[in-house]
């Protein structure tokens, strides 16, 4: 490195301000002292508000999880790490002028968009990515403010948590939402849907399903909501047993469901909505319906699933056997899959950035110099948020161990990102102006407070520009 470089802090850029960038700038910041090294780190973030997942991405019903946002904001309110938001990282600026700027960029973009799901009838009208679904109901900026709820009865397909949330938010009564952060658009739309079934839809059986057992144990806590489940739904093959046997977190889930199983049977006064759970159903189609001439309508009139059958090992097989469900609406809740950032090479079968350990990797497989991912852009969505910790510290200490081989940058000064941010017209935000917009949200929650009978902690504030109005006011 250059005498000029070794006189500066070293500059690095995190693109995504959710909980994996916030990880690492805050890892990175605390290697200084250790390492006896000086770093400026700026974290960036298409959005007006930091947090990503946990503010987009988590069901306002998750108080617990939503708490991780306490945890990020001590992290960003030392002052170590400067937050620019309202910025896009390939339009307001390019892959090639942050490297300009920084002497190492980390990508931490996440993964937002849903896994395609191939099966006929997906393209009809009703047909819905559950990605789509959370960011309407969690207040997204960048996404309509109304969703067609339109169904008396509903398919969510996957056995993941996210599936769950989908699910549980889509038959709770909207009066136990209001308590949380829900925006008033969304409650306005769940209070009135029309829906009386939701059935949620797994591949394999009760003890492969991949719920955590907190979140299983949520479904219940629904007020006027009948959880229904299916007693030819529940088998165990060998493998089965054994995931029971040497996984206390499977038997919980187990035994919370076949003690649903057995408490149906005794219930005596039915609610005015069902959550149904079935197993061993794969889809094949989703129905169309029809008119009165025969036509197509184009819209989602049911769908179709094979039986499956455990084969043994935990995995299952077809039977040959179908069943068809008349709905109006189905949610794919079968993954979620990373985006492609342009000039980055990227893995099209995994949805992640080409690396190792967090080292971006080019098409022949070498390191890109001074390029790093972390988060569920490096390693797919799977784990919990908290995963994304681990993560973190082996992309930095690759980066720390890079430390001496990172291109240097030609415009390093730390006012030289805002000048061209300015150059461009970009109304970028700051954690001042989040700190702002946080203030306003919890003045609606408390109006709302006073002139209701729920108690709100905070009303999300949804419209972007209004976000960005209330984030840069002059105090």
């Amino acid at each position: 490195m250059s005498e000029t470089f070794n006189s500066r802090p070293t500059r690095v850029a995190v693109v995504g301000a959710g909980p994996a960038g916030v990880y690492a700038s805050d890892i990175l910041a605390k290697a200084q002292k250790k390492h006896n090294l000086r770093f400026s780190i700026d974290l960036f973030d298409r959005y007006p508000a930091p947090f990503g997942l946990i503010r987009y991405g988590v069901a306002p019903d998750h108080p617990r999880i939503k708490g991780i946002i306490k945890a990020l904001h001590k992290v960003m309110d030392r002052g170590d790490v400067r937050l620019l938001g309202n910025v896009n990282i390939g339009s307001d600026v390019s892959i090639e002028e942050l490297r300009e700027h920084y002497d190492a960029v980390i990508f931490a973009t996440g993964a937002i968009k849903d896994v395609e799901m191939d099966i006929p009838g997906v393209e009809l009208e009703g047909s819905f990515g559950a990605a789509d679904f959370v960011s309407w109901y969690d207040g997204h900026p960048d996404y309509p403010r109304e969703w067609p709820l339109e169904a008396e009865q509903v398919a969510v397909i996957g056995n993941g948590n996210v599936a769950l949330d989908v699910a549980r938010v889509l038959s709770k009564q909207p009066h136990d939402l209001l308590s949380t952060e829900i925006p008033e658009n969304v409650y306005q739309g769940l209070a009135a849907s029309p829906v009386t079934d939701v059935h949620i839809f797994g591949r394999r059986g009760p003890a492969q399903v991949k719920f955590t057992p907190l979140e299983l144990r949520e479904l219940s806590h629904s007020e006027d909501v009948d959880i229904v489940l299916y007693e030819e739904d529940f088998d165990f093959d060998e493998a089965s047993d054994e995931a029971i046997k040497s996984s206390n977190q499977i038997k919980t889930m187990v035994n919370t469901l076949a003690n649903w199983l057995v408490e149906q049977e005794e219930r005596t006064e039915e609610s005015s909505r069902k959550l149904h759970l079935h197993f061993l159903h794969q889809p094949v189609k989703i129905l169309e319906g029809q008119d009165s001439n025969g036509e197509g309508t184009g819209k989602v009139a049911g769908i179709r699933f094979e039986r499956m059958e455990l084969d043994g090992t935990g995995n299952v097989t077809g039977t040959g056997e179908y069943q068809d469900y008349p709905v109006q609406a189905v949610y794919r809740a079968i993954g979620y899959f990373g985006s492609e950032i342009e000039g980055i090479p990227f893995d099209s079968k995994r949805g992640v950035l080409l690396n190792e350990a967090g080292r971006v990797l080019d098409e022949e497989g070498r390191h890109v110099p001074g390029t790093y991912a972390t988060g569920w852009i490096k390693r797919g969505p799977v784990g919990l948020i908290g995963h994304t910790k681990g993560d973190a510290l082996e992309t930095i200490g690759c980066l720390l161990e890079d430390i001496d081989r990172l291109p240097e940058a030609q415009n390093p000064g730390e006012e030289a990102i805002l000048e061209l941010l300015e150059s461009r017209g970009v109304e970028y935000t700051t954690w001042e102006g989040w700190l702002k917009l946080d203030e306003h949200e919890l003045s609606l929650g408390a109006a709302a407070s006073e002139s209701g009978e729920v108690q709100r902690e905070r009303v999300k504030v949804v419209p972007r520009a209004d976000m960005v109005r209330i984030s840069r006011a002059q105090r």
